[in-house]
């Protein structure tokens, strides 16, 4: 009897080691302020000129998402967001800048598949002011208030140890670290799941110097470069122009000797409140306006070409090893970026350019190669379309909804309008607190901190949302039917709140710890 019994506990446990196998691996790979433009997949004005062979390599393999928005175009409510698959105002991350850090205690899609049997990891940027929580190993930039550096950076490792990496640059370190870990420190008889996340190519946009020579001919201006913004007064009040906003140390200006620390960092940042400077008195005008974007969009995009490499070597290394097959690879950026559309860089806008994101993703025993999707998603999607793909249940309060039926072919009930909502003002840059709903055809926001704006988009006879149609003889029915989509979509995720209580969270004041330095 006792010997009928080991067997079975036997097999049972070979049969619950067998099924952990079968569980796809996951490697979710994130950058930071990529734009769509700057991704060849997308065909989109910069593909030709600047190629990203080895992220399209997930595409091509896989599947591309056309329509991935964000609920709030800003790096750590973003990312709260798509950790919890919960709006900002729900997940309590809603704003960088004075909103306090991340509830690490609260649900996660790691801490549930972790809960289902996967080894879960994170490696590079993080940016949540807590220490991670749901992943057997953590290695996150701390410092710079959380955002990391592009050289020297320092990470704490697994909660507790400090460590600073000054041979690589970081986008290089980030991949050595999650190499390392997949063939050094993870369980091999576990399914994984890996969160491998750089900087890049976030401001100051410091490439690593191997990819200097990269673009030395002047790149073209979107048609928008130029954008008056008549008719948007929102718009109109910015503070992140290429031609006004940028600083000294984002255009890599030498300084003088000799200054101290302070006076290093006054030179550095000024430039960032419309200070006017230019490298030298005999450029001026659209010429030096010109000089400024041509410095910053290559710094962009070579920060772009080291996180391209770095994609293809995690690919590389997964079909080296026979992983391949039986991993879900997913590229995605927190959110978009302007790359001189509307003159502008930096994101927060619900308009395209910083509203819409990165997305693809491969998983060859499941998903096509070469498929494309149309359909509108969120980023607050992500979360529960993992668990799904894993095969791990969906907890009722999560937000978002599960993408697996279009990944896979099937048929499914497509959304019919996504909805925004933006909250901090004015530092950094005088975006003002808005909301909004795009069906994919009409966009429709509504300013409303010290203002009461709106602003009204066909985007399909106005791509570049220059022509603000609200309050225009013949759009008074879709103005109607979109404040009442607003409406309702403000109900299904309880962001019905009075605009004196939205309001009130702008001005909110909680001090950001970025408790991984006291750990």
């Amino acid at each position: 009897m006792k010997t009928t019994i080991k067997l079975l506990l036997c097999v049972l446990i070979s049969f619950a080691a067998h099924a952990q196998k079968k569980k796809p691996n996951i490697v979710f790979i994130m950058s930071d302020d990529h734009a769509v433009s700057a991704v060849s997949a997308y065909n989109d004005w910069l593909a030709a000129l600047a190629p990203t062979p080895n992220i399209d390599r997930i595409a091509d393999e896989g599947m591309l998402m056309h329509a991935t928005y964000n609920t709030n175009s800003i790096c750590g409510p973003s990312r709260a967001a798509i950790l919890t698959g919960k709006y900002s105002h729900v997940n309590g991350f809603f704003k960088n800048e004075k909103g306090g850090d991340f509830d690490a205690s609260q649900q996660t899609f790691p801490k549930l598949l972790q809960k289902a049997g996967y080894q879960t990891a994170v490696i590079g940027k993080w940016h949540l002011g807590t220490s991670p929580t749901g992943f057997d190993y953590s290695k996150v930039m701390v410092n710079h208030g959380g955002q990391g550096t592009y050289y020297n950076t320092v990470f704490v490792e697994n909660g507790t140890k400090t460590v600073e990496e000054t041979t690589r640059h970081s986008t290089a370190q980030v991949a050595h670290d999650a190499l390392k870990w997949l063939d050094e420190k993870r369980d091999k008889n576990k399914p994984f799941m890996l969160m491998y996340q750089f900087k890049a190519p976030h401001r100051p946009w410091t490439p690593n110097p191997k990819f200097n020579n990269l673009y030395t001919e002047d790149f073209p201006h979107h048609e928008t470069f130029n954008d008056d913004y008549e008719g948007r007064l929102a718009a109109s009040k910015n503070m992140l122009e290429i031609e006004n906003h940028m600083n000294r140390k984002d255009l890599k200006v030498p300084a003088p000797e000799g200054l101290t620390k302070r006076q290093l960092g006054r030179y550095q940042r000024y430039g960032n409140n419309g200070e006017f400077w230019t490298p030298h008195d005999s450029l001026q005008g659209a010429a030096l306006k010109n000089w400024k974007y041509q410095r910053y969009i290559k710094d962009y995009l070579r920060c772009v070409a080291g996180v391209d490499e770095a994609v293809g070597q995690m690919l590389d290394y997964l079909k080296a090893n026979g992983l391949d097959e039986n991993t879900i690879v997913v590229y995605t950026s927190d959110q978009g970026f302007y790359l001189g559309e509307h003159g502008w860089f930096d994101k927060r806008w619900m308009y395209e350019p910083s509203f819409r994101m990165p997305f693809m993703v491969k998983y060859p025993k499941k998903i096509k190669a070469g498929t494309q999707n149309k359909e509108l998603l969120l980023n607050i999607d992500f979360a529960p379309t993992l668990l799904d793909l894993a095969g791990v249940s969906i907890p009722k309060d999560i937000q978002g909804e599960s993408f697996k039926r279009q990944l896979y072919g099937k048929r499914y009930k497509a959304r019919d309008a996504v909805y925004y909502h933006y909250y901090e003002y004015p530092f950094w840059h005088k975006v003002q607190p808005h909301y909004g709903v795009s069906t994919g055809k009409y966009k429709l926001i509504h300013y409303y901190y010290d203002m009461d704006e709106w602003e009204l988009f066909d985007l399909e006879n106005d791509k570049n949302e220059i022509q603000n149609l609200y309050d225009k003889p013949g759009y008074e029915k879709i103005t109607l039917t979109l404040k009442q989509k607003i409406k309702s979509l403000q109900k299904q995720y309880k962001d019905d709140m009075s605009l004196e209580e939205m309001r009130a969270m702008t001005d909110v004041v909680v001090k950001r710890v970025y408790s991984e330095h006291n750990n």
